[in-house]
């Protein structure tokens, strides 16, 4: 069955929340009860993964990791560092879980909306096959897209500059991520970023490439792509000033 929105896939009574499927989300918490507090930049960025756990393997734990997580200990990393708000929807089923694979544009989940159309930008994390990528087989890359221009150009030099392969996704019309309504491109400026990252990429980041094990087994790749999505997002914050 292919469900058109999450909403969709939620009602429906065949599957069982914990079992076939997984939400999971962080949101920094924001309140202002002192009329003399100074609040602190707000939260600028989300980080989401609407095809985790068995759907696009790999993309749970770069949620994580890009986000400021260790995604197996869950604790900051680095040490100190910045952490972004992020959202994710997984697969939990032992097989079939493309079965639950819903849209970029009818992701109609009610934290995702929230958290984008809450931020100035979003980061979504995609995988795909070569083949859809239109990429020979064992290429390990990254498509760029999205909506936001600059944030594509910071992520294309900070891939370059760690070692990764990346091309803007403009020329790939399935995983370019332009559609406005495009739950990446839902925030407050109208657009975000979206990556899809090759198999043969995703199978690198991990030395065990399975549920229980890749968030333990991250490799080098792993560690190279999440440093180099972090300095893009911090170098477009940077330039962000919110008053």
């Amino acid at each position: 069955m292919t469900y058109c929105a999450y909403t969709d896939l939620y009602a429906d009574a065949l599957l069982v929340e914990g079992e076939d499927y997984g939400r999971r989300f962080r949101r920094h918490e924001r309140f202002d009860d002192d009329e003399l507090a100074k609040l602190d930049d707000p939260v600028k960025t989300a980080v989401i993964a609407p095809h985790g756990g068995g759907i696009e393997t790999g993309t749970s734990e770069l949620c994580l990791a890009v986000a400021g997580y260790h995604p197996a200990t869950l604790e900051v990393t680095p040490p100190g560092g910045v952490t972004y708000d992020y959202w994710m929807f997984e697969g939990l089923r032992p097989a079939g879980n493309a079965q639950l694979h819903v849209t970029s544009s009818g992701c109609d989940d009610g934290v995702a909306l929230s958290l984008c159309g809450c931020a100035l930008n979003a980061l979504a994390l995609h995988g795909c096959t070569t083949e859809a990528a239109g990429q020979p087989e064992g290429a390990k890359l990254v498509l760029v897209g999205g909506r936001n221009q600059t944030l594509k150009q910071y992520l294309l030099e900070a891939f370059a500059n760690n070692a990764l392969e990346a091309v803007d996704a403009l020329g790939v019309k399935a995983l370019n991520g332009d559609d406005a309504g495009n739950i990446a491109n839902r925030t407050l400026l109208g657009m975000g970023g979206q990556l899809e990252l090759t198999a043969p990429l995703r199978l690198a980041m991990f030395e065990e490439n399975t549920r229980p094990r890749r968030k333990h087994t991250t490799t080098r790749v792993f560690w190279a792509f999440v440093a180099a999505c972090r300095t893009a997002l911090a170098r477009l914050e940077a330039e962000q000033v919110v008053r």
